[in-house]
């Protein structure tokens, strides 16, 4: 089967753009949007010494810092009004999810429909803001530690709250624009526009490095083959499935052929949760573990915060071991989530379909969860083995550039639903067209019968 990026590259035509109105508007809100944002990750915060500030990266570039702050678009590199960038927002929604599969209450706010769910985003914002606040406050002591700060004190550690704060709830609220007005999801297309606007930066690099000697062509030629080969594989995956058959009651035939029983399939993607796992793992390690780096800059560092820097740095054993662990378990909470296998039974059986062989109800529901869960086992060994797999690598052989699994698998998920939502209003528009002309015909042809 097509995938979206080939059925748009096989219909698509400049005259067909031209004419979808709505589609252009929202691709020029989106852009705009990121334009905005990419503007904001230049403005510094108020009371930070430049020179300090980049003397402070030097020391710690080629470390966790760098996953970070590719993350964050250079954000947290240049320490503007939104260096901690959409992530407390991510981590609430994580928390909110948790907890609606652990809190009865919660449980019922999701089957309230529209009014559940604008308290559960309520409830959301009020997390975002507590998170904000906290890693606000941690992140302003440690630039102070860090001896970056021109004047420190509680006012500098208020203003950066405030500031960051801000900065964070206007990146939520970009998103939720960008979401309704533009094309694709807000969220992810802020963390793809800063990943993206890194990716110059860190190939310039990799050839400067090659120029003057420090890295061989030869290296430099088994990371962009294997970049490729990653970009594929994760497009292999991604567009893996596992298609059930399912059967409906036998109907009569068109004239008079007899009875027919319909078919169709039931499609289930190798990887059910998509880009939400690593999106998830690296909200709940980046920003304490960066925030920890900060520390460890200071002269009078504790003890107990290096080693946490040193043990959890990237490569390491214990951070990978974390990494992975935290991918496979919200690939099962989230799997579920998104492919709910009661619910599928559910309206399986409501429409008079059933899989053969698997009686409605109970039993289907066992089998289509176990159909989902050794899905999900591979679709998590594949996220863990594409988000770890260049992590060691860099490590291993001193890359001092973060260009990593994680960053890439957004890339190419994001990529794919964006293509795939501009081909649904473009065949949308096409089907709106020929109605319209359809309607058309019909008018013509009833004149001409009166």
């Amino acid at each position: 089967m097509a995938s979206a990026a080939e059925q748009l590259a096989a219909t698509f035509s400049l005259s067909s753009f031209s004419k979808a109105n709505e589609l252009k508007k929202r691709i020029w809100f989106a852009l705009g949007a990121l334009i905005v944002y990419r503007f904001c990750t230049y403005i510094t915060l108020p009371g930070v010494d430049p020179e300090q500030l980049q003397i402070l990266f030097g020391r710690m570039q080629g470390g966790f810092i760098d996953l970070v702050n590719t993350f964050s678009g250079g954000a947290l590199e240049r320490m503007s009004i939104i260096a901690l960038n959409i992530m407390p927002y991510i981590s609430a929604s994580i928390i909110m999810q948790l907890l609606g599969s652990m809190s009865s209450r919660m449980a019922e706010l999701k089957k309230q429909g529209e009014q559940g769910r604008k308290k559960i985003n309520q409830y959301t914002r009020y997390g975002t803001v507590l998170l904000t606040v906290v890693q606000g406050f941690t992140l302003a002591i440690g630039l102070e530690s860090a001896g970056t700060v021109i004047e420190p004190g509680w006012f500098f550690r208020i203003t950066t709250v405030i500031t960051l704060l801000g900065g964070t709830m206007f990146l939520m609220w970009l998103g939720e624009q960008i979401t309704q007005r533009g094309i694709g999801n807000g969220i992810s297309l802020i963390i793809f526009a800063g990943i993206v606007a890194e990716v110059p930066s860190a190939l310039a690099q990799a050839f400067e490095l090659n120029s003057n000697g420090t890295m061989s062509f030869g290296v430099l030629l088994a990371i962009m083959v294997g970049l490729t080969g990653l970009i594929w594989f994760i497009v292999l995956c991604e567009r893996a499935q596992r298609k059930i058959r399912v059967q409906y009651p036998k109907q009569a035939g068109a004239r008079g052929g007899g009875m027919q029983q319909p078919t169709s399939e039931l499609p289930i993607k190798l990887n059910v949760s998509g880009v939400i796992p690593p999106i998830f793992a690296s909200s709940l390690l980046m920003m304490p573990l960066s925030i920890a780096q900060f520390y460890a800059q200071a002269d009078d560092a504790p003890g107990w915060i290096t080693s946490i820097v040193a043990y959890l740095g990237n490569g390491q054993p214990l951070y990978i071991a974390l990494y992975v662990t935290m991918i496979v378990f919200f690939c099962f909470f989230y799997g579920p989530i998104q492919f709910n296998p009661e619910d599928v039974s559910d309206n399986l059986k409501k429409q008079n379909g059933f899989v053969p062989g698997i009686r409605p109800g109970k039993r289907t529901a066992d089998y289509l969860d176990y159909v989902l869960t050794r899905l999900t086992v591979i679709g998590s060994a594949y996220l863990a083995l594409v988000c770890v797999i260049p992590e060691v690598l860099i490590s291993q052989a001193s890359i001092p550039f973060y260009l990593g699994g994680t960053a890439l698998l957004i890339v190419v998920n994001v990529t794919m639903d964006t293509v795939t939502q501009i081909h649904s209003h473009l065949m949308a528009q096409q089907y709106e067209g020929l109605i319209k002309k359809a309607r058309l015909r019909g008018n013509k042809g009833g004149g001409r019968r009166r």
